[in-house]
């Protein structure tokens, strides 16, 4: 496994999506490469950060931005 396909397989490997072997492969790669190693530590606290902007679902959007920009995303969300 390359440090492009780890790349690639990264969300699939922490959901514990990928197949045993592809896993094996993953874990062979990291076990190698501490440049992957790296990646992968700043990737799941990227992810675990992500998760606390939605710690409170029925938070009020802060005052500081702009109504327009709001607007713009919730249109976006409507199925076309």
């Amino acid at each position: 496994m390359t440090c492009r396909e780890l790349a690639d397989f990264m969300a699939d490997y922490l959901s514990e999506e990928l197949p045993a072997d592809a896993r094996s492969q993953f874990d062979h790669h990291l076990s190698l490469c501490p440049n992957c190693v790296n990646y992968l530590e700043h990737y799941k606290a990227a992810v675990a950060l992500g998760h606390t902007a939605f710690v409170d679902q029925n938070a009020a959007v802060p005052p500081e931005v702009p109504e327009d920009f709001v607007k713009a995303i919730l249109a976006a969300r409507k199925p076309r």
